[in-house]
């Protein structure tokens, strides 16, 4: 198993501070947790999905779709227009995953892909 270098993630040394106005999801499987995502506002009417994962074990059973659903809604009900996203463009998987939730690639960009769902 990989470790976090916590110099790559500010952001989780204080996930209150960083995602306070937005939404930070956890999935647990008893004790674990097993997926996160993500939803941090932007102030032109936008968000933005990050921190979407599900251990490599738990995929492929429904996880990352509710939690990707959930941050959909929320971005819904806070009338957002639109949530983007990006992704490393060699993840097929997540790549299909996404386009089967409705988000549309925008553009490609030093080896990540892009996506916007408007809403």
């Amino acid at each position: 198993m990989g470790t976090l270098d916590p110099t790559l993630n500010p952001d989780l040394e204080d996930i209150a501070a960083s995602y306070g106005e937005g939404t930070f999801l956890v999935a647990m499987q008893g004790d674990g947790i097993v997926g996160t995502g993500a939803l941090k506002l932007h102030g032109d009417g936008s968000g933005e999905i990050v921190r979407m994962s599900v251990a490599t074990e738990c995929r492929r059973q429904g996880i990352g779709r509710r939690i990707l659903d959930a941050l959909i809604e929320d971005g819904r009900e806070r009338g957002l227009d639109r949530i983007i996203l990006e992704t490393t463009e060699t993840w097929e998987g997540a790549i299909a995953f996404y386009q089967d939730a409705g988000f549309e690639v925008t553009h490609y960009l030093d080896g990540d892909v892009y996506f916007v769902l408007r809403l």
